[in-house]
């Protein structure tokens, strides 16, 4: 009678005090839709390093001793959610930790962050991609960006694709071990204001596409956002297509909210201003069937 039913999730991100990205979008959005989130910080930052200066903790060390604390607890989750992490020695410390945690009918999400335009983040190195490689085949589902399918598929990087090419990669990706394979910011062949999000969920063998409209302007967090909702839906018994509209959805709900302001757009999108949004039905379905 007194159990706590309130499901847990295990949110594997750094912490920056200023910018909407990581943790301050993770905790937020999973809690709004219901579950509790249990943070475990990889590093803690004065502010993101999109801007030119900040500070930065490294809790690497820290992790496990976190860790120990939450097995003499047995604790137990409903679901692993990985963002950025900082190193190959924090990529086995999640490694591990999802070997020891995962339960028979948990959720493993991991936003395999290494790079982005073609490129890996200046921080990064081809260790971190070999790590990388490893650790998803430990998910459930993984949402690389086009730039991390490639690495994670050892391949060159290719900005025009077809939807067959696509298809394949995601089959591909999907062998190593994730159930569900998730591409976002794709390009659309000869629409320029246009982006996608391709899908695959081996369950079933289908692939799914949905397509927004590209909106000019840049906020960190849009990718940590659209895991964060993509991980409450699931968790919360939508399909796959549905969690994908709630998704896309929502970061366009944050970024027309945001656009109009004169804002400093390093802050993130407006999420305050559209959290709400996460308790109300999908108004239109967008995905197509590929």
């Amino acid at each position: 009678m007194f159990a706590n039913k309130v499901k847990k999730v295990a949110a594997i991100h750094d912490l920056s005090g200023m910018g909407r990205v990581s943790l301050t979008v993770v905790i937020p959005i999973l809690s709004s839709m219901g579950f509790q989130v249990c943070p475990l910080p990889t590093a803690i930052l004065s502010n993101h390093t999109q801007y030119p200066d900040f500070t930065f903790l490294d809790l690497t060390d820290e992790m496990p001793r976190i860790i120990a604390e939450w097995k003499r607890l047995e604790v137990e989750f409903d679901a692993i959610y990985t963002g950025y992490l900082g190193s190959p020695r924090q990529i086995q410390i999640v490694s591990d930790f999802i070997r020891d945690f995962r339960r028979k009918d948990s959720l493993t999400v991991i936003d395999p962050v290494l790079g982005d335009n073609g490129k890996l983040y200046s921080n990064f190195n081809e260790s971190m991609v070999v790590e990388m490689q490893h650790l998803v085949t430990h998910a459930d589902v993984i949402t690389p960006n086009l730039t991390e399918l490639f690495y994670l598929l050892d391949r060159p990087y290719k900005e025009s694709n077809t939807d067959q090419e696509l298809k394949e990669y995601l089959r591909c990706l999907s062998d190593k071990g994730p159930e569900v394979v998730i591409i976002t910011s794709v390009p659309v062949l000869d629409e320029p204001h246009k982006t996608s999000v391709y899908a695959y969920n081996r369950t079933g063998n289908r692939y799914w596409k949905i397509t927004c409209p590209y909106l000019p302007a840049h906020y960190p967090g849009t990718g940590d956002t659209f895991t964060s909702v993509i991980t409450g839906a699931l968790l919360q018994g939508d399909s796959l297509p549905i969690a994908l509209d709630r998704a896309t959805q929502f970061i366009l709900q944050g970024i027309r909210a945001t656009f109009g302001y004169e804002y400093d757009n390093r802050e993130g999108i407006l999420l305050e201003k559209v959290l709400h949004n996460l308790d109300m039905p999908i108004q239109s379905s967008s995905y197509e069937l590929i």
